[in-house]
């Protein structure tokens, strides 16, 4: 009788453990260097063919002019409200990057909530967004992005003057950005998303033939997946808002300047 307890604890550690494993699917050497492939990468790359394909067809026949159909009506409707939604968070100068900001949304959301439909003939589909290094790699993206908008607008020495505003003595605060800010968009998306799986398992495995996982997969796979790709995307769209606002230490100058002209100009 008291072997049970144990014995379950043991088995239970032990399916959670097999579910949080990302396992290797192939590796292959390429000039000497030994290449793994994970599942979290197969799985990215399974999710980026089938979002192409499904545009590809629901984009399928727009027109410019004319009539157009009611599915390009509600397709123009859903990208107008995601246009919409960003373009009240970014300035004229980085409107550009709504496309991608909106192809990362969907990747990421895709990519959350993918759990729910595993298991497949492949296997269970795991989330690509549990592993760290999927996480990160979008994370860098999006603070090379941010840079890239940054350098564009002010210019490379621009950029690294930025660094010693408002005083000098806090570069090296600035330049620490650099790194504090895609990790933190790389943890709190892992952390997040490996909690909520994490929870999930466990529920799937201690009420097993029942229909309580199903209720809890609205909120830890649906809700807190979508809302994890929406914080991303909005603290980078926040990013690429700062990175491209205008000095405002420099106004009162200019100010000051055209005043003094103005005051020599009637002198005169």
């Amino acid at each position: 009788m008291m072997l049970t307890p144990v014995v379950m604890k043991l088995d239970l550690g032990a399916e959670l453990a097999n579910e949080l494993n990302i396992e290797e699917v192939f590796s292959f050497n390429l000039f000497g260097m030994h290449i793994s492939v994970d599942e979290s990468t197969v799985v990215s790359w399974v999710i980026i063919v089938v979002m192409t394909i499904l545009a590809l067809i629901l984009t399928r026949g727009f027109k410019v002019e004319g009539e157009i159909s009611r599915r390009q009506a509600f397709m123009e409707m859903l990208y107008e409200k995601g246009e919409d939604f960003f373009k009240s968070i970014l300035n004229e100068k980085t409107y550009d990057f709504i496309p991608w900001l909106m192809s990362m949304a969907l990747f990421i959301g895709v990519s959350n909530i993918i759990g729910i439909f595993g298991p497949t003939v492949f296997g269970s589909l795991k989330p690509p967004t549990k592993s760290m290094q999927v996480t990160a790699a979008m994370a860098i993206t999006s603070i090379v992005i941010v840079e890239f908008a940054n350098i564009r607008d002010k210019g490379l020495f621009g950029r690294i003057k930025a660094y010693a505003k408002p005083l000098w003595i806090i570069a090296p605060i600035n330049v620490l950005e650099l790194f504090t800010k895609p990790l933190s968009l790389c943890m709190r998306l892992f952390g997040n998303v490996l909690a909520a799986f994490t929870i999930m398992e466990l529920l799937k495995i201690v009420t097993r033939n029942t229909l309580l996982p199903m209720v809890f997969s609205l909120y830890f796979d649906i809700f807190d997946g979508l809302l994890q790709a929406y914080i991303f995307v909005f603290l980078t769209s926040i990013y690429l808002a700062e990175a491209t606002e205008e000095d405002e230490t420099e106004v009162p100058k200019e100010k000051k300047n055209k005043k003094g002209r103005l005051k020599k100009t009637k002198t005169a």
